[in-house]
């Protein structure tokens, strides 16, 4: 084999991490803020309910089960966690429940109607998500599920 020929492809495989890390930064900030915005739209048009709403019940799922941690987690202050828990209270996504032998402590939970909204917003997205993808080709699709799983490896 020509040593140039092996060297120019050496030199090829350096670029790739470089290549990636640019097709990166083009592609997934822009998807990822398309994907955010139209869950936010659903929240906001569909749902009735505001981003921040979405947020907080969304963190309940995720086990962010107190005004404190909710309030850490959004980096917002307590007072105005702590208002749009009442909120969402008053709208019947949310309950509280109260310990008997130390009633500071207030624990957050879903309701089936807060689950229910939830669920809409995440279904509503994942059809869209779907409707993105209608447009690419039997093989597009292919490649970019095998495009995603060395990422997924890569990051997860």
């Amino acid at each position: 084999m020509d040593p140039r020929i092996n060297m120019k492809k050496q030199g090829e495989k350096k670029e790739y991490p470089t290549q990636a890390v640019e097709r990166f930064w083009e592609t997934v900030p822009t998807v990822w803020d398309r994907v955010r915005e139209n869950l936010r739209s659903t929240a906001t048009t569909q749902l009735d309910i505001t981003v921040e709403q979405f947020h907080i019940l969304r963190h309940i799922r995720h086990g962010k089960n107190t005004v404190g941690q909710l309030a850490d987690a959004r980096q917002i202050s307590r007072s105005a966690a702590s208002q749009t828990v009442e909120r969402l209270v008053e709208k019947g996504y949310v309950c509280r429940l109260e310990r008997i032998e130390d009633r500071r402590y207030v624990r957050l939970e879903l309701t089936e109607k807060g689950t229910e909204l939830l669920n809409k917003a995440y279904a509503e997205n994942r059809k869209w998500i779907m409707n993105k993808l209608a447009a690419l080709t039997p093989d597009e699709l292919n490649s970019l599920l095998e495009g995603l799983e060395p990422m997924r490896k890569a990051f997860l």
